[in-house]
């Protein structure tokens, strides 16, 4: 219960919406700060086991009662010493850091929105530092090999342009067809996580799948559907049925179940350039991070790959001395011939 018989005092942001129902409200205002769709979605479902849950002698809410409890009734149920917040949290426990973390986050959202002050008592939980998981060489032949001869068309594209530009999920569900210029080999990616903006290039594999699947496409395409990647009924593909799609093509490569996922193809992208000489700033562009810090994980690449790099940089340095050590010869050979000399002729 409050510590005091004041009433809450809404923010004067909130005063003319206080007898609105909160969650239209609530999810109006993530649209205006440009949360994704995702995040949208997390925060829905993540914060309404907090606002359901119930203090001694409260009647569990309704379905109605959820939907229409006003901004200002809300604003009440949510006062942070009533103990609610508390006991949401202990019921926490069981869940992943990440995940803990994750839900913590949306209450502290719409507290704050709310015009309240998050208890210095509930902190994150602390996470283990992983590493981005990818696909060895092997696995990712076999990957490719199985998108190739799967009976749905859409797979290989997906696979290739994903490991090839580093697209996420979302990113390249969301392409239209006017989005993609062949001629530059290139694509636009717009409103991409945070909101941004970006340009993606491709690979001469890339545009080969590109020419081979717009055929496909045109004959699945209805007439005001400008999606570039149609599933087998014609409609834009989603991000679960891309998914779906990867557990297929794992199963087909004979790998584990979740070895295979969107996010792993775009960390192979990652890890790839990263091999090949590429410097964190331009990873981090076309990746399309908004903090280098993000990108820098990748620096923590694995055994295997490290193991690659450095023998690659030491057959790079044996080549670069054994062609010092060629000139220096061809070098000696020449001051040490004798030259004809014109001296002592008469």
């Amino acid at each position: 219960m409050r510590l005091s018989n004041a009433t809450v005092v809404l923010p004067p942001r909130l005063n003319h919406m206080q007898n609105l129902p909160w969650f239209a409200c609530y999810m109006q205002t993530l649209k205006a700060e440009n949360k994704s769709q995702n995040t949208q979605k997390s925060y829905a479902s993540g914060l309404r086991a907090l606002i359901e849950t119930t203090l001694p002698d409260e009647n569990v809410l309704s379905e109605n009662d959820y939907q229409q409890m006003t901004v200002l009734e809300l604003a009440e149920r949510m006062e942070p010493l009533n103990g609610r917040i508390d006991r949401w949290t202990h019921g926490l426990s069981d869940l992943r850091p990440t995940t803990y973390n994750a839900r913590l986050a949306a209450a502290r959202h719409l507290l704050k929105w709310l015009g309240h002050r998050w208890p210095d008592h509930l902190v994150r939980a602390r996470t283990g530092k992983r590493l981005p998981r990818t696909l060895n060489r092997r696995e990712m032949t076999m990957v490719l090999d199985a998108s190739a001869k799967s009976e749905d068309p859409v797979a290989s594209i997906v696979v290739t342009m994903m490991l090839d530009t580093g697209l996420r999920v979302s990113e390249v569900c969301n392409l239209d067809r006017n989005d993609i210029d062949l001629e530059d080999g290139s694509a636009r990616v717009y409103g991409g996580k945070g909101d941004k903006d970006r340009l993606v290039l491709f690979t001469r594999r890339t545009l080969e799948r590109i020419h081979a699947w717009i055929p496909i496409r045109d004959a699945r395409a209805r007439d005001d559907d400008f999606a570039f990647l149609l599933n087998s009924a014609g409609r834009r593909l989603q991000p679960r049925g891309v998914q779906r799609l990867m557990d297929s093509l794992a199963q087909d490569a004979g790998l584990p179940k979740g070895k295979l996922t969107p996010h792993v193809l775009r960390h192979n992208f990652a890890t790839g350039l990263l091999e090949r000489g590429a410097d964190l700033v331009t990873i981090q562009r076309l990746l399309g991070h908004s903090s280098i810090a993000t990108t820098r994980v990748y620096l923590e690449i694995s055994d295997q790959t490290l193991r690659e790099v450095y023998h690659r940089a030491q057959a790079t340095r044996e080549t670069l001395e054994a062609v010092a050590a060629s000139t220096e010869e061809e070098q000696e050979l020449i001051e040490t011939t004798p030259s004809t000399s014109s001296v002592g002729i008469e």
